[in-house]
């Protein structure tokens, strides 16, 4: 059995390294989950898909977070905090090397599979990782450590556009002119399996990093924290999450939350073709938007909780958001993509806010709540299918603003007293 200690038994220096080991596993969340921007122009072109196929690329990614967290939770109890970890590293290089073999062979169904089966090691670590850092110390100021969390997977998602784009997507302007030109449907099928292939190498070392991150991983001093003794429960008579009416606002919080930000990140390529800007610009657009979420993560850090609490902040987050949504619906072409860019910024401290606030004196049931809230991560695949089917037969810009603005305004009614709902003396 592994050892387990509370938060206040933790020696500083453990704490730093048990800090040190998350943040790196939550650069790699941010590395991989950002992909899937610039993935959805790869296989647009690659597979010959309208906007409605090519946006199955964060749905089926995302929609694994539904169908596996709960079960995640379960396999955490049996193999503990780190081998659980290790396990989560594995089953994502499994998924990189599927993704690879099928995108390679222009197999959309299979490369599919691959982003899903990536999406459930991701599903595994999330589920312990979240709730570990919720309450490796004060509940009141996870948000700030979170936030470092943050900044470690946005540096990442940062980087992954710019990685991608210059080794799978340079010169894509004038493939893609090749490809509508090319004489023959040989020819045609060359350029296509040429651009295919350019998968290949990056998910085949990525798949080798990740087996190797797994390996440090299982024979790290990462230590167990018991969530029951780390979390207080409010009410030791409550024995189910039925009782716990601001866990479910929780989730329905998170799961907005994580679709506008998927909206703002990986549809915002998308965006910006809506107004004919170039394959060769929008193919960095995720980066825009994540280079805004690291400064939104830097300004919570220093502020959360020193100067201002964590639901104060995601209250102040839900309205730039919404005045960003409206910025970006009243102006065009580049000045409406650096609006939605601006979302990255608004969106930057939800998470690190909602989540504490939706775990908050669950006591025994952390993890199983924890589960039901990693399972909301699905709303990253339900918006932006909405987005790209609506935007079909509406305008893209009325149909983003509509989307929008009402999962801020929620996100708003959370922040105001939703994550109070059902609690004693939880002002």
């Amino acid at each position: 059995m592994p050892s387990i200690a509370t938060p206040q038994a933790i020696s500083s220096s453990r704490h730093g390294s048990a800090i040190a080991i998350i943040g790196v596993l939550f650069f790699i969340f941010g590395f991989v989950t950002w992909l899937n921007g610039p993935l959805i122009t790869f296989v647009k072109l690659a597979f010959g898909l309208n906007d409605v196929n090519a946006f199955l690329v964060p749905m089926a990614f995302y929609l694994s977070y539904f169908f596996l967290a709960l079960p995640a939770s379960f396999i955490l109890k049996l193999t503990g905090m780190k081998k659980g970890m290790a396990l989560g590293l594995v089953v994502m290089a499994i998924g990189a090397v599927l993704f690879e073999q099928y995108a390679t062979a222009r197999i959309y169904p299979g490369a599919l599979t691959g982003l899903f089966v990536m999406g459930a090691g991701l599903a595994l670590l999330q589920t312990a990782s979240n709730p570990y850092v919720s309450i490796l110390g004060p509940i009141d100021s996870a948000a700030r450590r979170i936030a470092i969390m943050g900044i470690c997977n946005k540096f990442a998602g940062f980087l992954a556009p710019i990685v991608i784009g210059t080794l799978v997507l340079h010169g894509v302007d004038g493939m893609a002119a090749r490809i509508q030109s090319a004489p023959t449907q040989a020819a045609h099928d060359a350029l296509l399996n040429e651009l295919a292939s350019r998968v290949q190498m990056p998910y085949l070392v990525m798949a080798v990093v990740l087996v190797v991150l797994a390996i440090w991983i299982a024979m790290s001093s990462l230590p167990e924290v018991r969530a029951s003794e780390s979390n207080a429960a409010s009410d030791s008579n409550r024995h189910s999450l039925l009782h716990y009416p601001h866990l479910w606002l929780g989730v329905l919080c998170l799961f907005l939350y994580v679709g506008v930000e998927v909206m703002a990140g990986d549809a915002i390529g998308t965006y910006g073709a809506g107004f004919g800007l170039p394959l060769s610009a929008t193919r960095f657009f995720t980066s825009f938007t994540l280079f805004a979420m690291l400064l939104g993560y830097a300004l919570g850090w220093m502020l959360i909780p020193r100067f201002i609490s964590q639901q104060r902040y995601l209250a102040i987050s839900a309205v730039l958001g919404v005045l960003f949504t409206i910025g970006a619906y009243f102006t065009s072409g580049y000045a409406s993509v650096v609006f939605v860019a601006a979302l990255g910024f608004a969106n930057a401290m939800m998470w690190p806010a909602i989540f504490p606030l939706a775990i908050r004196r669950l006591g025994p049931l952390t993890e199983f709540g924890s589960a039901f809230l990693i399972m909301g991560i699905a709303g990253g695949a339900i918006i932006p299918q909405l987005f790209a089917h609506l935007k079909e037969h509406f305008d893209f810009q009325a149909v983003f603003a509509l989307l929008m603005a009402p999962c801020y305004f929620y996100i708003l009614y959370y922040a105001l007293g939703g994550y109070r709902a059902g609690l004693r003396d939880a002002a």
